[in-house]
């Protein structure tokens, strides 16, 4: 039996362990909270990484169609603005259940090498999603299907007492604390030039 190790990296940091590991040509990302059901058909997100130019493509979770673009304006010597829009840019040719985007959900299907020189930020330590797909912007050709889908386990509270402590222990490390959020925007502004940030 191999020896188990047990690692406290952090949200990002602990993403490039893992990563790391990764020996195959692809890999596989869900959180640990979806489920696969009959429509988690992986293999037709292989299907369009196979058949495209695309480095990572997404999912659905349950019937949440998630996926953002990016669009960076210039700004100048104060810093460039960078919007973020729900959607896609366009449909994949060939691929009608696809879109073009540049951002999804943490249910994707990506070339390994590819996401490793991207990389995840080892100073975000909770509060994050967006910013990884910001790192890869310009950098990685990323998709969103509507045809794959996975389940997702609903948060509700336990009735037995002692799992309501550990539902309230580990709800407490789902918080988003102020600093936390002062930390991801400012390193977000300072690592890309931005002087502002738009959700829209």
């Amino acid at each position: 039996m191999e020896d188990v190790h047990h690692y406290i990296q952090g949200w990002f940091a602990g993403r490039n362990l893992a990563l790391s590991q990764v020996t195959t040509k692809y890999f596989l990302w869900v959180d640990d909270d979806f489920l696969f059901t009959n429509d988690t058909k992986i293999e037709k997100l292989l299907d369009v990484l196979e058949a495209t130019d695309l480095d990572l493509v997404g999912g659905k979770v349950d019937k949440n169609y998630f996926s953002f673009k990016l669009v960076l304006e210039d700004g100048g010597e104060d810093g460039d603005c960078l919007h973020w829009r729900s959607g896609g840019y366009h449909t994949i040719p060939g691929i009608p259940q696809c879109v073009l985007t540049s951002g999804v959900v943490n249910f994707f299907l990506a070339h390994t090498n590819q996401v490793q020189s991207v990389g995840f930020d080892p100073k975000l330590s909770r509060v994050a999603h967006t910013e990884f797909f910001i790192d890869a912007l310009g950098r990685l050709r990323i998709g969103s299907c509507n045809h794959v889908s996975v389940g997702h386990q609903k948060k509700e509270v336990p009735k037995d007492k002692e799992l309501v402590k550990t539902f309230k222990k580990y709800n407490s490390f789902r918080e988003n604390t102020d600093e936390q959020q002062r930390l991801k925007l400012g390193l977000l502004y300072f690592k890309n030039r931005l002087s502002c940030f738009i959700k829209s």
